[in-house]
């Protein structure tokens, strides 16, 4: 990964010693759900792909699955002492999922969001990778609608619309782990569209 975190004004490495505590913290993780012992509750099976994956890549599929979720977080926040760092990446892919479902639902076929993001879960799944979710938009001026904002980037707007998907810009209020995920999720609170 190439060097882009600034840290009280300096260019940082992503592995510098600033960020050892939350690196540390997310490779309990992998080493949890590599231990056999822990395999029911920090592994699940892809229902994509059939194979044996980290619970954090996993879509819930039943009420059994969010248990062993619970559990499995409980458990390594007891472990490490405070946050893990993966929560919001499982709930954000969990949420796209559905979402994107539904929207293809409504757009009576005429989108393609499920599949393509099944696509991109079947290599987060598969790489194991590490999932990120913000939901926070900076917001701007508070007294004006996200369309009146003097700065469009107060609140998340699409860029630029090309056939697979659509790049959206926004400054966001950031996730103290944002320099380690593989994979960012942005979830708005809120769409500026300009007319």
């Amino acid at each position: 990964m190439k060097r882009n975190v600034y840290y009280d004004g300096k260019l940082i490495d992503r592995t510098d010693e600033l960020q050892m505590d939350c690196i540390n913290t997310i490779g309990v993780t992998y080493d949890e759900a590599a231990r056999p012992e822990n395999q029911e509750l920090c592994t699940a099976i892809s229902h994509l792909t059939g194979e044996r994956i980290n619970r954090f890549n996993h879509i819930h599929q039943n009420k059994q699955d969010l248990h062993n979720k619970q559990d499995m977080t409980r458990m390594l926040c007891q472990k490490v002492g405070g946050c893990i760092q993966r929560c919001m990446g499982i709930d954000g892919t969990n949420a796209v999922y559905n979402v994107s479902y539904e929207a293809d639902k409504a757009n009576k076929g005429a989108t393609q969001y499920h599949e393509n993001f099944k696509k991109w879960l079947t290599r987060f799944q598969t790489e194991d990778l590490i999932g990120c979710c913000a939901q926070t938009d900076t917001k701007g001026d508070r007294m004006l609608r996200p369309a009146e904002q003097p700065d469009p980037s107060a609140y998340v707007r699409i860029k630029e619309r090309r056939k697979t998907a659509s790049l959206l810009k926004a400054a966001s209020c950031i996730s103290r782990k944002l320099p380690l995920p593989m994979k960012f999720l942005y979830c708005p609170r809120g769409l500026c569209v300009r007319r």
